[in-house]
């Protein structure tokens, strides 16, 4: 995996480092804390999408969810948890 989006959460911390060790070569962080946030759409380049459950509205969850399958990106739900993100991974890994 070249490239991944995460939406949710404030920071990301060592998350972003566990996710480069993992394989990503490019983290693209949006917080969702705006409202603004909804009108925002997912980069063509971006290979799959991680939406930190525990950080956003549901509204945002949702449209985030229907511009994914629009374009044919995969999207994955986690918590904060490296261990929540660990399983997604799995997961990804799995499907490719």
């Amino acid at each position: 995996m070249a490239s991944l989006l995460v939406v949710g959460a404030d920071h990301l911390g060592h998350i972003t480092d566990k996710l480069e060790r993992s394989g990503f070569r490019e983290i693209i962080h949006l917080n969702g804390r705006k409202v603004n946030m909804v009108k925002r759409d997912i980069p063509e380049h971006v290979d799959a999408i991680l939406v930190m459950i525990d950080y956003v509205n549901h509204n945002l969850a949702k449209k985030v969810k229907e511009k994914a399958k629009s374009k044919d990106k995969p999207i994955y739900f986690a918590k904060r948890s490296w261990s929540s993100i660990n399983a997604v991974l799995e997961q990804l890994e799995k499907h490719a």
